[in-house]
């Protein structure tokens, strides 16, 4: 049993330290993964800031052109309309220079001309009402005495309807210029209507401002198509940043900085549910340099088994990559703690193991002692049992002499010593059924009012023989008031006369008894004290057990089955009470037995 035990233990122990390699082995391969996946971010966080930076510089100028771009647009439409005025400005000239010729001919060719406006010329042409017409003609007419006409005068006069003073300007011409003109000839009124521009001169206007249109158009489109033209400079793109990631004798601290870096570390970790504590620490591959570090507790650099490293920059074959050292202080309680459920199930096997083996080791050994007790009370019981039937034998066969069956006397005395044997030999036999109906639960009590106090002096006086014997000294301090309880009398008064049976037996000189009772609110106390041998507090844990004897040295002379005290403690329990013991070994033994009041 014990190679099986020690066998299953170092198996066990074998298994949790394989248990533990490979949660080590896991953790290592979290962290592994966790520092490249950094690595991964580190690099690409320095790319990507190269990106940035070099699509910044590209975007700026790009703005920059597309604002010069804007510029010149701006600066198109402004010219195109500039010129488009000054076309204007030149066509109304023109408008003006043709209509300055032709009002020079009409002046030449009539008399008086002058511009009217729209609305004098509609009067002017309507002959329907001729008090409204501004043209006022006067007839004075020379006539004789005989009524003849001698002489005549007609004067015309143009009475304008409001005097305006109409000036031919660039931004305000009429689409047709009215004249009012006299014929040379007739001195007949006329209306002259002059065109503001005539058919042909529009047409060449017309075709001089869809021209100038489509030339405007069309060099607006080329303009806005060539918008988006890409610098020549910008096509290295890419070239221009793998030449700056490029560039030597850049320290790793202006790549990537340490709050980033832990940063990084702390979410890779927490990724992979590593919630623990960590040390960091970035170096130079080829060279003993230090650039920074976060350290929690200590101040010198952890040891290398415990350190998990990478190359920061592993990509990076121009510079120095750096090497990055991530320690975990608390790395074994985390693995411990991971394996605490096998740790637990093989703690909880083994103590079951060894609970196991310790209760056979004990239940063997218990065994060993009962079976040795039970030889002694066998023993014992045969010697207990030898005496008082030798008696009875040699009792008999005397009365089987002739010369003593006719001394009536010594016949009486033979016959008195056979009786109390024959009743010795029946005590010992209920005592021994006693202890065998106990163990089944087969003894019943018969519970009726007790007084204890009277009960104990009936025992004592029973006792009185064998208690002269040895001189006893018995004290009686029965101060139980009232001293009735419900009890059964016969096994109380056993168990009385157990306890002053052993301490009769086991006083070296003299007993001195001292016998007591006294009561508190609820229970009943009984004390049963001597100035005997006493006991150890290793026997007194044992007194109770069925067939042990305290060991008497060198007193051979004290008899028994070792099966009284085991009595005394099985009847008071089922009374519901409690029996305590107090000895000093060489000082004497006080046993208390505490039964419950109970009143009818």
């Amino acid at each position: 049993m014990t190679i099986a035990l020690l066998g299953v233990f170092v198996m066990q122990l074998y298994y949790i330290r394989e248990a533990y390699k490979l949660k080590t082995q896991v953790f290592q391969q979290d962290v592994s993964q966790a520092l490249n996946a950094v690595v991964n971010k580190v690099q690409k966080r320095y790319a990507a800031r190269h990106l940035n930076k070099k699509d910044e510089q590209l975007r700026a100028e790009r703005e920059e052109e597309l604002r010069s771009r804007a510029q010149m647009l701006v600066d198109f439409k402004e010219k195109h309309k500039e010129q488009e005025e000054a076309r204007k400005l030149e066509q109304q000239k023109k408008i003006i220079a043709e209509l300055n010729m032709q009002d020079s001919v009409i002046r030449n060719n009539y008399l008086r001309p002058m511009i009217i406006t729209e609305k004098e010329y509609v009067a002017l042409s309507s002959m329907d009402n001729n008090k409204k017409s501004p043209l006022q003609v006067d007839l004075n007419l020379g006539i004789d005495a005989a009524g003849n006409i001698i002489s005549a005068n007609i004067n015309q006069s143009f009475i304008p309807v409001r005097a305006v003073t109409f000036k031919l300007s660039t931004d305000r011409l009429p689409d047709s210029i009215r004249y009012l003109a006299f014929n040379p000839f007739s001195r007949k009124p006329l209306l002259i209507t002059l065109p503001r521009v005539g058919p042909e001169m529009a047409a060449k206007f017309r075709s001089e401002d869809e021209l100038e249109d489509s030339k405007f158009n069309k060099s607006y489109k080329d303009m806005l198509a060539d918008t988006m033209t890409i610098e020549p400079s910008s096509l290295l793109y890419l070239q221009d940043v793998a030449k700056e990631m490029q560039q030597e004798n850049i320290p790793i601290n202006q790549r990537i900085s340490r709050s980033v870096l832990d940063t990084l570390i702390g979410e890779e970790l927490l990724n992979r549910n590593i919630k623990l504590d960590y040390d960091f620490w970035v170096k130079l591959a080829n060279k003993d340099s230090l650039y920074f570090r976060k350290v929690s507790n200590v101040e010198e650099e952890p040891l290398k088994k415990n350190v998990h490293k990478v190359a920061l920059f592993s990509n990076d074959v121009f510079r120095d990559p750096g090497m990055l050292y991530v320690n975990f202080p608390d790395e074994n309680s985390l693995i411990i703690s991971n394996l605490f459920a096998t740790m637990a199930s093989s703690a909880g096997l083994l103590l079951v193991l060894i609970f196991i083996f310790t209760y056979t080791l004990y239940t063997i050994l218990r065994q060993k002692k009962i079976s040795e007790m039970k030889n002694d009370f066998i023993n014992n019981m045969t010697h207990e049992f030898k005496t008082p039937v030798a008696t009875i034998m040699i009792a008999s066969e005397a009365l089987k002499d002739p010369e003593i069956t006719s001394d009536q006397s010594r016949v009486n005395r033979l016959a008195g010593i056979i009786y109390d044997e024959n009743v010795r030999l029946g005590n010992h036999i209920e005592r021994v059924l006693s202890i065998a109906r106990l163990e089944k639960k087969e003894l019943r009590l018969e519970p009726s009012e007790v007084n204890i106090n009277d009960l104990i002096v009936v025992v004592v006086d029973s006792m009185s023989l064998q208690l002269q014997k040895k001189n006893a000294d018995i004290t009686m301090n029965l101060e139980s008031e009232p001293p009735v309880i419900m009890a059964d009398e016969l096994h109380l008064s056993n168990v009385i006369y157990n306890l002053i049976d052993n301490a009769n037996k086991y006083s070296a000189d003299a007993p001195r008894i001292t016998l007591s009772t006294r009561h508190t609110s609820k229970n009943m106390i009984i004390e049963v004290s001597d100035k005997g041998i006493g006991m150890t507090k290793e026997q007194t844990k044992r007194i109770f057990d069925q067939f042990y004897r305290v060991p008497t040295g060198n007193l051979h002379d004290v008899k028994g089955f070792g099966l009284g005290l085991n009595y005394v403690q099985d009847i008071i329990e089922q009374m519901g009470g409690t029996v305590k013991v107090h000895s000093e070994k060489d000082k004497g033994t006080t046993f208390e037995i505490i039964l419950p009041l109970k009143h009818n």
